[in-house]
């Protein structure tokens, strides 16, 4: 999952990019990329310490009211950043204000973990796409530990 979503966002993103410049249209924002990364961020960052309180040995009252504490934490977060930087840019408001849970959370990192090793093969590729593909077919052809480290190595070069 993480390897096709990650290689379709990366597609999605370039050429969204490539369309725009062949049309004539400027670059799309990049306020929005970077509310979006910054979103993505609060949220990963929640599940990186909710992980941390899972692995602790509380009991089921105190760990329910520590998530709930987490899952707050995360809305003031996000708040802060739409008040003071994003100048009230609500995008995410309906999202953040439903009802949370860790199923909600799961789905962020998954999509686009491996888009920065995209690009960099991309990059490699000479924005070539049929190089990109072929090395792409090559690449979802590994055996998933060494596809892993391979997308870790072009990450590395991004």
């Amino acid at each position: 999952t993480e390897f096709n979503e990650s290689f379709a966002s990366f597609v999605e993103q370039q050429g969204t990019r490539q369309w725009r410049t062949y049309q004539g249209l400027p670059p799309s924002g990049s306020a929005g990329l970077e509310q979006r990364e910054q979103f993505m961020g609060l949220v990963l960052d929640t599940r990186k310490r909710l992980q941390q309180l899972y692995a602790q040995p509380l009991p089921a009252a105190e760990m329910r009211q520590r998530k709930a504490a987490e899952f707050e934490r995360l809305r003031r977060e996000y708040r802060q950043l739409r008040d003071h930087q994003w100048a009230g840019n609500n995008r995410y408001d309906l999202w953040i204000n439903s009802p949370m849970n860790n199923a909600k959370l799961l789905p962020f990192g998954l999509y686009d973990q491996w888009v920065p090793a995209f690009a960099a093969l991309f990059k490699h590729s000479g924005g070539d796409w049929q190089v990109f593909y072929a090395e792409v077919e090559k690449l979802g052809k590994l055996p998933l530990l060494q596809r892993r480290a391979a997308l870790q190595q072009w990450t590395t070069r991004a």
